[in-house]
């Protein structure tokens, strides 16, 4: 794996809210987990020098995203892990509000990954009645962002 790599990683990781982010390529993979009282400590696992150990610490596998209570209606749900905005900029309206009505494919928020701005799509029509994430809150995959019913 390409050091200049696991640098942008670590630099991502330290600009954003995110604790924990794991990269597999082949048969090498890589997990950097951040702690708040901790500093930041990449660990780099050789999977094929693991199979020859007989002793070989593993670290757990990583939390599944927890399913989001009492949705009523449709989710709309993040496809990155990244960082939720409402708007475009600190000073302009947000895309979307709770009780506004919206057709498939208008742009309703923007997720952050990797300094690149990602407009995230109604994918279905409807009237928005619950932001469930806070402006500027990191995200995950998969994570509920809006209901629509």
């Amino acid at each position: 794996m390409d050091i200049r790599k696991v640098k942008k990683l670590l630099e991502l990781l330290q600009e954003s809210d995110i604790a924990e982010i794991e990269i597999k390529e082949g048969e090498d993979s890589l997990r950097i987990t951040r702690s708040l009282q901790s500093p930041e400590i990449p660990t780099y696992v050789n999977t094929a020098a693991m199979e020859n150990t007989t002793s070989a610490s593993v670290a757990p596998p990583a939390k599944e995203p927890k399913p989001a209570v009492g949705l009523d209606g449709h989710a709309v749900t993040s496809p990155m892990v990244g960082t939720f905005y409402r708007s475009p900029s600190p000073t302009a309206p947000a895309f979307a509000e709770v009780g506004q009505s919206i057709k498939a494919g208008d742009v309703i928020c923007i997720v952050e990954a990797m300094k690149m701005m990602n407009q995230i799509e109604s994918d279905k029509s409807g009237t928005i009645s619950a932001i469930l994430v806070e402006n500027g809150q990191p995200v995950e995959f998969d994570q509920p962002l809006f209901t629509i019913v």
